[in-house]
């Protein structure tokens, strides 16, 4: 089967084969064929080393397809069942699960070192796990989840991460309060939806923070109030907060300058709510006393918090509801053997979020 493969860690392309082949297919697995998948700057994170991924491996973990074959003690999943793919599915034993943070669960890491495909020069794994940039693939059966008959393959793929991460960020892990003022710096896919899920939570001034106008642009329609450059942003915060700060600021970047930047926008007894995946010897500077004076509330929000299968449905039924729009997060359409121009689009930032048919 066709796949994109990065073959070693810092390259920049994919290289599209046709020599791939998915393994690992045994009791209580599944085989999917995908049939949509999105491109999430966490996939260009992992190409680059910024997240941590042997290789060689095939990006993607933000996909939806249509079960090929079940493994011996499946039961809860048939073959044709729409599904979307869960990189981060919850075992339902540890201590994290059990005390009702399932999307802390470790289980789904434990397959990130187990080769997802083969070749005839070897093994290649799957980004997180997954690597939804292959015709097929096979995963924990706990990695598909159904999804309903009217919900397109293209928005179910983009609700297994990125909706998911940014709606939940707000709705789940900052809990915007109605009526409060939010900040959002960086206005990709995630940085959207978590404007999105802070409309849905009645803020009444959502401010966009991005250096690409096509993206403060796209965030003006779907709820910021009003978008800036970075360089605008405390002229923002003073202008609307009374130079106070905001209520709730969302990093969707990654970075400690950002975060740097977002925490002095916070309010003093608000919220920064940290969504962007980091680098490991990227370190936040925060000094004792302002911790301790300031009383900012720190959150880091993994994958939106929360239940995510939870999350999966309250996405579909804002979405359903017309509360939120899914379908123009897909700024750009490619075929899979144009994958590469896919990502020059999301590292030049003219893309939301790009869908990868087959």
């Amino acid at each position: 089967m066709r796949a994109a493969v990065l073959h070693e860690t810092g390259q920049d392309k994919l290289e599209v084969l046709d020599d791939v082949e998915a393994v690992g297919f045994g009791p209580g697995k599944v085989k999917l064929r995908i049939k949509a998948t999105g491109l999430c700057h966490s996939d260009l994170s992992a190409m680059s080393g910024v997240l941590p991924q042997p290789a060689p491996f095939v990006p993607g973990h933000e996909g939806a397809g249509e079960v090929v074959e079940v493994g011996e003690g499946v039961t809860t999943l048939s073959a044709g069942d729409r599904v979307l793919v869960s990189w981060l599915p919850a075992c339902n034993a540890c201590p994290s699960c059990r005390r009702g943070q399932p999307h802390l669960c470790l289980a789904g890491f434990m397959n990130a070192g187990v080769p997802n495909f083969r070749r005839p020069g070897g093994d290649v794994f799957g980004f997180a796990g997954t690597g939804t940039f292959a015709e097929e693939v096979v995963v924990d059966a706990a990695c598909a989840v159904p999804v309903p008959d009217d919900l397109p393959y293209e928005v179910a793929a983009l609700i297994g991460c990125g909706v998911t991460t940014g709606l939940g960020a707000a709705i789940n892990t900052a809990r915007v309060e109605a009526g409060s003022s939010v900040a959002v710096v960086g206005c990709g896919g995630v940085g959207i939806s978590a404007i999105q899920g802070a409309r849905a939570c009645g803020a009444a001034q959502i401010v966009a923070v991005d250096p690409v106008a096509s993206r403060r642009e796209a965030a003006l329609r779907f709820g910021a109030t009003e978008a800036v450059e970075p360089g605008e942003l405390a002229g923002a915060k003073s202008r609307i907060t009374g130079d106070e700060g905001f209520d709730y600021v969302f990093e969707v970047v990654g970075k400690s300058a950002t975060a740097r930047t977002a925490y002095e926008t916070t309010r003093r007894g608000g919220t920064l709510c940290v969504v962007g995946a980091g680098a490991a010897d990227d370190f936040l500077q925060i000094n004792m006393f302002e911790l301790f004076f300031d009383e900012k509330r720190i959150l880091p929000s993994l994958y939106g918090g929360g239940d995510v299968l939870r999350s999966y449905e309250r996405a579909i039924s804002l979405w359903r509801a017309g509360r939120i729009d899914l379908e123009g997060l897909i700024t750009h359409r490619v075929r899979f053997e144009d994958i590469n121009e896919a990502i020059t689009q999301m590292r030049t930032g003219e893309a939301l979020r790009t869908c990868i048919s087959f």
